[in-house]
């Protein structure tokens, strides 16, 4: 992990120049020798072989304080760098009751036990220190990190989601975009706890800062998933995967062509046939005659539709209910005839009487979106209630439309 690479390097920072807090004091030259000899294995980051001199210096009896002081500082250090962390442990526990510590040298110390548990691969004792040293006021952004790995290597996801959470809401008050490979381990975390709308929620943050086509292919594809999703939907699922360029497939193309045509909208059905041509998607391998004859009849029932629509919008006016208002206005804005479609729509929506009122004001949301008035789209997409997956949609389209 590129964040955790000054572990390595983390025992270096603890090297004590024997002699120069305490000018005053000395060290015998048997346990200044090996001490010092052990700070030179560990300049050359020999760290094991330095902590085997640690013990050849406390072989020696009768130490003062400020020897036993510099040894346990050279131990911790030692096996800070050997991924010894018990042994370092030790030593900060040997170092904090001789009240020798600064506050600095604490926080410090405390973190090289954090990352010696760490290396040495036993997390749940690496969490506990990095904890630790978090709570003691440490303000190295590195070791949440060493605590949320090891949470995680340690399989306790609810901790590490905890942790995670705890950083984005920082990072956000901050003004900071959430690290992509973050917001990745959350959404492994709710997968493991088997949190499928906190992983949902995770898909959705990295459409908003992260929009690669594959994280709208899980959302997508997630949301369709979703108990109580309307099949009457699937047309707007694929609105969705053709704003998001995420029609892979001869079948994702025309199947859209398919439920466009069904709906009556033969100019969504040819922007879908149109575009799976230009990519090479349609047209090729061995369904080649089949692409040809949707494209044909695509092109067929758009050319009997511009025929009718001065009748369909008569029909519309002298229906009870607005819902023939809404889907013929929401026909002409995918037509090209932008202004007249959303004043029909918005016609439609005030005459009431609607079947599926929270569909009309999805689609107007949608039509605002394609027709560049983000601000009244958006303004109807945060309207749009239900639990059939009318709503899901709306707040996809709003991530959709913070992306342009």
């Amino acid at each position: 992990m590129k964040y955790l690479r000054h572990l390595t390097t983390i025992a270096a920072a603890l090297l004590f120049v024997m002699g120069s807090a305490h000018s005053q004091e000395t060290l015998r030259p048997e346990i200044g020798k090996p001490l010092q000899a052990a700070q030179e294995l560990l300049k050359a980051q020999k760290p094991k072989e330095a902590l085997a001199k640690v013990r050849e210096a406390d072989a020696v009896s009768g130490k003062t304080p400020y020897e036993s002081s510099i040894l346990e500082r050279m131990r911790l250090a030692a096996a800070a760098g050997a991924g010894d962390g018990e042994t370092a442990a030790k030593a900060l526990e040997a170092l904090t009751a001789s009240g020798k510590l600064t506050a600095a040298d604490q926080q410090k110390f405390t973190e090289a036990v954090a990352v010696a548990f760490y290396r040495a691969k036993e997390y749940s004792k690496a969490a506990v220190w990095a904890a630790r040293y978090l709570k003691e006021g440490g303000n190295n952004p590195q070791m949440r990190t060493v605590l949320v790995q090891s949470h995680y290597l340690n399989n306790d996801f609810a901790s590490a989601a905890k942790e995670l959470n705890t950083e984005f809401a920082a990072n956000e008050k901050a003004g900071n975009k959430p690290a992509e490979d973050q917001l990745q381990m959350l959404a492994t975390c709710y997968l493991k706890l088997n949190d499928h709308t906190g992983y949902a929620g995770v898909l959705e943050r990295l459409v908003i800062h992260y929009p690669k086509k594959e994280y709208w292919a899980d959302l997508l594809h997630r949301i369709q998933k979703k108990p109580g999703f309307a099949d009457r939907l699937a047309l707007d699922v694929f609105r969705l995967k053709f704003a998001s360029d995420n029609l892979n497939s001869a079948g994702d193309y025309m199947e859209m062509a398919q439920l466009a045509l069904q709906q009556g909208y033969p100019a969504e059905a040819k922007k879908a046939v149109e575009q799976g041509y230009t990519t090479g998607i349609l047209g090729n391998g061995n369904d080649t005659e089949r692409h040809k004859r949707l494209r044909d009849l695509v092109n067929k029932q758009l050319a009997d539709d511009q025929k009718n629509l001065s009748q369909g919008e008569v029909q519309a006016n002298a229906a009870k209910d607005g819902t023939g208002l809404v889907n013929i206005g929401f026909n002409d804005v995918l037509n090209g005839r932008n202004d007249k479609g959303i004043a029909l729509m918005e016609q439609g929506i005030a005459k009431g009487g609607l079947k599926r009122p929270e569909d009309a004001k999805l689609h107007l949301g949608i039509a605002c979106l394609l027709t560049g008035q983000k601000a009244k789209g958006m303004q109807a997409l945060k309207a749009v209630q239900g639990s059939d997956g009318t709503a899901d949609l709306a707040r996809l389209w709003l991530l959709q439309a913070q992306r342009s």
